[in-house]
């Protein structure tokens, strides 16, 4: 039997837990059309809470209710990638008059993003888009675009999102959903050139309920055609700790160590466990770990000894610094979605199971 857990990065899931209200509400508003304030929505969260899998599957949506979507990374040629894959995904419903290359971009002017044309007439972005658009409109259908790994570094994410209010303004049948890391998210909205995205509608991805990841876990089991005991899937819950990647890498693991086997057992769970761990850290603390500046560590290294929540008043004394030396850090490793106030004064650290990786790293 084939193994339905997919702990590939951007792979829609057998299940999706816990983003069913999230998903509900953008459905909702790919429905209802211009106007709505779902179509500009902007997903945040730590690496492997599921912003990727999640644009996947609303763009899947978006298609199944007659809306033509195209999906773009954060990289230069962004804009053009936009252009091709609209017109090329509408191919059935508009007419290509013909072929553009992006050939330049001027900051100083955000309507300067210019393609050559084998018309040689070289209309801006802006107006080609407009042209696909209306044909679009036309045929009753809209455009989703969805753009992962939002950087603030890019030119062509701010251009993007500064023609992109000219659409909504024009009532255009447009939605624009992106998602990135929080510092990265934080950076953009920066921009003064993009206030429009301050307005845009947030959701911030964390942890999931072990209610709804048990729920995920037993039907993506059963669908692929085995079954688990009560005890496998209680441990694989607790070993996921509501984290979205967890889950797959812990589900994938448990069922490839007998998959010739009826039922996933505790032991497969165990088992498999230890390799899911080991995944976790090696794609996504790693990385992070790396990432994190050295007052960052610091910062992070005292709040190891507390078990639960740590005072922000307890790290700056741990780190012999003065408490608005600490608060600084405490910001900046809120933006990056790695720390989370918990009130009162104390913080705690975002991603499961990331202090135990802080303690065996940091020793």
């Amino acid at each position: 039997m084939t193994n339905p857990f997919t702990p590939t990065f951007g792979v829609i899931p057998a299940h999706m837990a816990g983003r069913e209200h999230i998903i509900s509400e953008l459905i909702r508003a790919l429905e209802a059309g211009p106007g709505d304030p779902g179509l500009t929505t902007i997903l945040t969260g730590a690496r492997g809470t599921g912003k990727t899998a999640l644009l996947s599957y609303l763009a899947d949506e978006a298609s199944s209710r007659g809306w033509v979507a195209v999906n773009v990374s954060a990289l230069p040629g962004m804009l053009d990638e936009i252009l091709q894959q609209t017109l090329r995904n509408s191919s059935h419903l508009i007419e290509r008059k013909g072929a553009f290359k992006l050939s330049g971009i001027k900051v100083a002017d955000l309507a300067e993003i210019q393609f050559q044309s084998a018309d040689n007439d070289h209309p801006t972005w802006r107006i080609r888009m407009e042209e696909a658009l209306g044909q679009l409109a036309e045929a009753d259908a809209g455009l989703l675009i969805t753009v992962d790994e939002v950087r603030e570094d890019l030119d062509e994410m701010v251009q993007l999102a500064s023609v992109f209010q000219h659409f909504v303004r024009d009532r255009r049948r447009v939605a624009l959903f992106m998602a990135g890391l929080p510092t990265h998210v934080n950076g953009l909205l920066q921009n003064k050139s993009v206030s429009f995205l301050r307005r845009a509608n947030f959701h911030e991805l964390g942890v999931v309920s072990d209610f709804d990841i048990e729920q995920a876990m037993r039907k993506t089991i059963e669908d692929g055609g085995r079954g688990v005991s009560p005890e496998a899937l209680s441990r694989a819950v607790q070993l996921t700790a509501g984290f979205p990647y967890m889950m797959q890498l812990v589900g994938y693991r448990a069922w490839n160590e007998s998959p010739e086997r009826d039922d996933v057992t505790l032991e497969d769970v165990d088992s498999g466990g230890l390799y899911a761990r080991n995944d976790l850290q090696r794609k996504v603390f790693d990385t992070t770990f790396c990432e994190l500046s050295k007052g960052d560590v610091r910062f992070l290294a005292a709040m190891l000894d507390d078990e639960g929540p740590s005072a922000l008043a307890d790290i700056a004394r741990r780190m012999e610094k003065k408490s608005n030396y600490a608060s600084q850090y405490k910001r900046r490793l809120m933006e990056q979605g790695l720390l989370v106030d918990n009130g009162q004064g104390t913080v705690r650290i975002a991603l499961p199971m990331f202090k135990d990786y802080l303690r065996e790293r940091l020793g």
